[in-house]
């Protein structure tokens, strides 16, 4: 049977829950559509669930449409609990988002389409309680279509038509007017109308799957008017995803059951699973489909299917199995932190791994253990959150606890490049690290990779090093926050052959990153919210006022009758309980809608840091100086000494004349220091001939075979022999060129794409002229998750490399692997990346000669073509190439001033 796994999103009082009871009853799940205020709805069966009246966990329910069984999955609408949404969508094939006829796009909805569009997620629309009479379609359609995408097209009224083709388009306007919407939405789908008067219907399914086209339903829920329509949309127009053989498996909640078993719950993403087979050395015990409260026992589960596996105890939310790689950190994530206060009696480290039992089930609830306070420390998204684990851990282990005021969750970053170096010496260990800290874009979290070579640090000593620093966070050095958007790259190391054990190097990492961030100019950063509000026009002012009070800002988005519409951002600090206020000098009309946009710089940062009171200097349990080793013991070297006893030469130093700006040292970083070409011909002279006699010496330098050799050759190329009878290539290092070239370095910090186009303009016309294959490659290597794209430019190829894959080692594979079958040249200023491909039995250009290589031939050219008259000049043009052509009219038309 054909699975389909779909997922309901809102914002809290949307209506999520009902249509969910809706759904289940007109597909027969159930006999009785349940209510939220009746406190028996079939999802919403929790006690504090049904106490509250919210959805607090997220749970599914398995029916069938047709032949397709479908996966329900009813995910939390209130914000404190978005990481329990968010977890869903990593299972998803489609979502049904939800949205208040009463209310339209509030702040959080539009935070999950965000993430669905992240996500890449299909998405089905339905605006609900339209049963009030208040609630226009055409002004709800006009303003979804300017809050979400242009995209979303009713499909209400055409649907059956679209579907069974039952009406003729001659006498049906509406089934125009649909077409017609749709083909504004995807140039393919606008071909396809205009060329047939209408869209097939498997190109409609396409479009929606490829998130081009968002197909949207009203009614109401509560009384089941276009729930039905919605179904038949959902059957219609949904695109049965296709797994492949291999088994593979996406994790994405952990709950125990009332036995206190512990649940993995998991979708699988391809092959099998059956009872008994093992994962991570771990048996399945019991395969369960859950529908509800209940679930059903299995034997064996199929791609495309949603359940809960007993016996493994260690993965987690998140993670993959088999072939599934694990997701990335929830974009979502806490801002408040609350300190907890257990009864008189209680021992917090003996409480701790009980709410750590609650922290795998629930992740968002980030624990942190203060040693030095002895206290425990919870991280969450808001008060409501609070008031649930208070009740679990009342429920789950008769412990009645408290929490003290609600702090604001900051943290830290960098605002310069520094090298952080860390040592561990004491007697019979060893080992000492140096790592590269630069300041990343915001909202790019923390970024590892590695610069260092095996010939200075063993391959398995830097994937160590790399597995240490990803293994916990660290620790920012004004207020003991964790630091975040930087980049962190190992540039040098070094270890013992007898002394190094793994210990080791995490002691050597962790100092290393502290000691470098003492050494950094940091920054504290704050959380701040984008916020939405409405409130009456007269109340314009006031508001502005208070959001800059606030250290926000803000603008009028829209005006509407009385009614006016502020968009903004501002600290959560200073708005979170704004919206009391808000409520009061309106008179309740007002309206506040906040989500989470990210960090910024902290508009208090020395008043944060005063109250605060961190010294990093006195955090045993993240140092920042060294231990080095002296007289048979060890000794410790603070962090702005420890340079001075570091055992490897610093990858960087500072111009001290020049603003103290970070340049190159040993050609790893900063600006280039190319080597010369005589310096490349010494080392390879001294290296390859140096065991040559007189004779041998004689053969390179004879001064007849230099003149026949240059005189087969274009004057500016240097390296190997070129073969004429093989068809020739010129690999170009893009940036490398854009950098050296001084009329393209003046655009790049402007405009790098105009500087990449005029260098491909340059080189296309080039290729007109010179009879060769030209590839221009570009770094891609640190965009997440790029493919290698390969493109052609008028005549030439372009090609940006993969993730981890620089422009110097694609060119380098190529030369090395094509050197036998094709005459390469390589034109690029790297001094090592000469050397290599020198090596590799290729030519050489640097970028400057390459600029004058292209002039050279551009005026060959010009010369030959004004020098011929009548039919030497036509038997010219007839021999050229059509790019070559169109070169020569653009140069002899600059001659004459046309």
């Amino acid at each position: 049977m054909k699975k389909l796994v779909i997922g309901i999103l809102a914002h809290v009082d949307a209506g999520k829950t009902t249509l969910s009871e809706s759904i289940l009853y007109l597909s027969g799940k159930i006999g009785k559509p349940g209510r939220v205020d009746n406190k028996d709805a079939y999802l919403d069966n929790h006690e504090l669930e049904r106490s509250r009246g919210i959805t607090i966990f997220s749970k599914q329910a398995v029916f069938e449409l047709g032949d397709t069984q479908v996966t329900l999955l009813d995910t939390p609408g209130h914000v404190d609990f978005s990481a329990e949404m968010e977890r869903t969508l990593q299972v998803l094939d489609y979502a049904v988002l939800v949205v208040s006829g009463a209310d339209g796009v509030q702040g959080h909805t539009r935070t999950l389409w965000r993430l669905l569009e992240l996500y890449q997620i299909p998405v089905f629309l339905f605006i609900n309680k339209m049963d009030q009479e208040r609630n226009d379609k055409g002004q709800l359609m006009d303003s979804i279509k300017k809050q979400l995408d242009e995209g979303c097209i009713d499909f209400g009224q055409a649907l059956e038509a679209s579907v069974n083709n039952a009406l003729d388009r001659k006498d049906d306007g509406n089934l125009d007017q649909f077409y017609e919407q749709l083909a504004m939405c995807d140039d393919v789908l606008l071909e396809d109308y205009l060329e047939a008067g209408r869209i097939e219907h498997e190109q409609i399914k396409k479009a929606i799957w490829d998130r081009k086209v968002f197909p949207c339903f009203f009614g109401s829920a509560l009384k089941s008017n276009g729930v039905e329509q919605l179904l038949q949309g959902i059957t219609a127009y949904s695109v049965i995803p296709r797994y492949v053989e291999r088994f593979g498996a996406k994790v994405f909640k952990i709950t125990r059951d009332e036995q206190g078993n512990r649940l993995t719950h998991m979708k699988l993403t391809g092959g099998r699973l059956k009872v008994k087979d093992v994962l991570r050395d771990e048996k399945v015990n019991q395969i369960r489909i859950y529908s509800g409260q209940k679930y059903e026992a299995v034997n064996e589960a199929v791609a495309g299917t949603v359940c809960a596996v007993t016996g493994l105890s260690q993965a987690k939310p998140g993670e993959g199995l088999g072939k599934e790689e694990g997701s990335e950190e929830p974009i979502l994530e806490p801002v408040l932190s609350y300190q907890m206060i257990l009864p008189e009696g209680c021992d917090p480290r003996s409480m701790l791994p009980k709410l750590r039992l609650i922290e795998e089930e629930e992740p968002e609830l980030h624990l942190l253990w203060e040693e030095q306070l002895q206290e425990i420390l919870v991280q969450i998204m808001g008060d409501v959150q609070i008031e649930i684990l208070r009740s679990i851990i009342k429920s789950r282990f008769d412990v009645e606890v408290a929490f003290g005021p609600g702090r604001i969750v900051y943290k830290e970053t960098i605002a310069d490049a520094v090298e952080g170096v860390g040592h561990f010496e004491p007697l019979r260990h060893y080992a000492e690290v140096h790592v590269l800290l630069e300041p990343g874009a915001a909202g790019s979290g923390l970024q590892l990779q590695t610069e260092c070579s095996e010939d200075v640090l063993g391959k398995n000593w830097q994937r160590l090093i790399l597995t240490h620093l990803a293994e916990k966070p660290h620790k920012g050095v004004l207020t003991g926050s964790a630091v975040t958007d930087l980049k962190i790259t190992l540039v040098s190391g070094r270890a013992h052959n007898k002394h190094t054990e793994g210990g080791d190097f995490r002691e050597a990492t962790y100092r290393a990153v502290r000691q470098g961030l003492m050494e950094a100019e940091s920054v504290l950063l704050e959380p701040y919210y984008s916020f939405r509000m409405e409130l009456p026009e007269n109340m314009v002012g006031r508001a502005m006022t208070d959001v800059e009070k606030m250290n926000g800002s803000c603008e009028i988005y829209e005006t509407d009758r009385d009614t006016a519409v502020l968009t903004g951002s501002a600290p959560v600090a200073t708005m979170r309980n704004y919206q009391k206020e808000l409520a009061a000098y309106t008179k309740g009309s007002g309206r506040l809608f906040c989500t989470l946009e990210g960090y910024g710089p902290c508009h208090n940062a020395e008043e944060v840091i005063d109250e605060i009171g961190y010294d990093p200097e006195s955090d045993i349990q993240n140092p920042t100086g060294s231990v080095f080793c002296a007289n048979g013991a060890g000794f410790l070297v603070a962090w702005d000494e420890v340079k001075n006893y570091m055992h490897i030469e610093s990858c960087l130093k500072r111009d001290k004349e020049q603003t103290g700006k970070v340049v190159q040292n040993q050609g790893v970083f900063g600006e280039a220091q190319w080597i010369s070409q005589d310096e490349i011909n010494q080392i390879f002279n001294k290296t390859f001939y140096s065991n040559q006699g007189r004779k041998s010496a004689w053969k390179r330098r004879n001064p007849a075979r230099e003149r026949h050799y240059e005189s087969a050759q274009d004057p500016v190329f240097h390296g190997a022999r070129q073969d004429e009878s093989r068809e020739k290539y010129l690999l170009v290092d893009g940036y490398n060129v854009i950098y050296a070239w001084p009329e393209l370095k003046e655009l790049v910090d402007g405009n790098m794409e105009g500087a990449r186009m005029k260098l491909l303009d340059a080189l296309s016309n080039y290729r007109g002229i010179r009879n060769c294959q030209i590839i221009v490659v570009f770094d891609a290597y640190r965009v997440q998750r790029h493919q290698e794209d390969v493109l052609d430019y008028y005549n030439i190829h372009m090609v940006y490399t993969r993730e981890a894959q620089t422009a110097d080692q694609y060119i380098e594979k190529f030369a090395h692997d094509n050197k036998k079958k094709y005459d390469i040249t390589v034109a690029t200023s790297d001094g090592l990346q000469q050397m290599i491909i020198r090596g590799a039995g290729c030519s050489l250009l640097s970028a400057r000669e390459l600029k004058i290589e292209i002039e050279k031939a551009n005026e060959r050219l010009r010369r030959e073509y004004l020098e011929l008259q009548g039919k030497d000049r036509s038997y010219l043009i007839d021999s050229l190439s059509p790019e070559t052509k169109h070169q020569l009219e653009k140069l002899v038309k600059k001659e004459h001033g046309e």
